[in-house]
């Protein structure tokens, strides 16, 4: 063995450490937490590495795609759609998704974001066909959830999750605008009318109430009355069988002693007429009076 031979020995050494050292470089893979490392061998899908530290074959396996797997969103999409009932709007809509298995997303759609545009517009206008103008705008919440399942079984093949499907804003054209403005201002003056009717006719029934009790409380009133008159008829019936013709002189007689007291009474100067019998009346009540004392 030469000096040249002895030489080459620490050059072949080093050669290996170099070597050792790349294969560990090559062979040891660090994945942050927000992407997943496709692996591919000679060309084929050899496996998915996820967050942390992964060992690859070095020199034969290599990183073919890294994915992100954060939440992303679609730029927002406006697209036309005609309603049940004929109406042409414009729907603006927004989707949210992330990546769950990089291997579908990158061998099975070239533009995913393009493809999921095209899919969520194709099903806002298939969804909002099936509904009249007013539903769509008051079912909004409906159809978003429409929306988003239908998108969701779509895009499965593609591995990602469609996460949210927003329905931002469903625009009208002028004319049609014009239109419903119209229609709004028919309906709030129809409405108007119907309440006034509806408080006449309140007002009506109110009245009718009103008279109804007037006229209950007046019979209640009489109805008093006849009881206290018959009741007074009876006291007098009574007397009179029980005292005769005398009671029923001395009731008379407080009669006529009543009528002349209601006649004296009055303002200012009057001449008052009394019957010549009036005094005998007198006579008559204070004879009575004395005979029951």
């Amino acid at each position: 063995m030469d000096f040249q031979d002895l030489l080459g020995w620490p050059g072949v050494y080093l050669a290996i450490a170099l070597f050792i050292i790349l294969s560990v470089f090559l062979g040891v893979r660090i994945v942050p937490q927000s992407e997943k490392h496709v692996v591919e061998r000679f060309g084929r899908l050899r496996s998915v590495l996820g967050p942390g530290i992964n060992f690859v074959v070095p020199f034969l396996d290599r990183i073919a795609h890294k994915v992100s797997v954060l939440e992303r969103q679609l730029p927002t999409a406006s697209q036309d759609a005609i309603t049940a009932d004929n109406v042409l709007v414009k729907v603006e809509t927004s989707v949210f998704y992330r990546v769950t298995e990089p291997e579908k997303t990158v061998y099975r759609i070239r533009d995913v974001d393009g493809a999921i545009a095209t899919t969520v517009a194709g099903i806002v206008r298939s969804e909002i066909g099936k509904l009249e103008l007013d539903q769509v705008q008051s079912n909004r919440a409906q159809l978003i959830e429409r929306v988003r399942e239908q998108v969701t079984a779509m895009v499965d093949d593609w591995g990602v999750e469609v996460t949210r499907a927003e329905i931002l804003d469903v625009n009208l054209d002028e004319q049609t605008r014009a239109a419903m403005l119209q229609q709004l201002n028919a309906e709030r003056a129809r409405r108007a009318q119907v309440m006034e009717a509806e408080g006449k006719k309140r007002s009506v029934e109110l009245g009718a109430d009103a008279d109804l009790y007037a006229a209950e409380q007046a019979a209640k009133a009489r109805r008093v009355t006849a009881d206290a008159e018959a009741y007074a008829t009876g006291v007098i019936a009574g007397a009179i069988k029980e005292n005769g013709l005398e009671a029923a002189q001395f009731q008379v007689a407080l009669k006529q002693v009543e009528a002349l007291q209601a006649v004296a009474v009055g303002q200012g100067k009057q001449t008052i007429l009394i019957p010549a019998n009036a005094l005998d009346a007198f006579g008559d009540a204070f004879k009575m009076l004395r005979g029951k004392g």
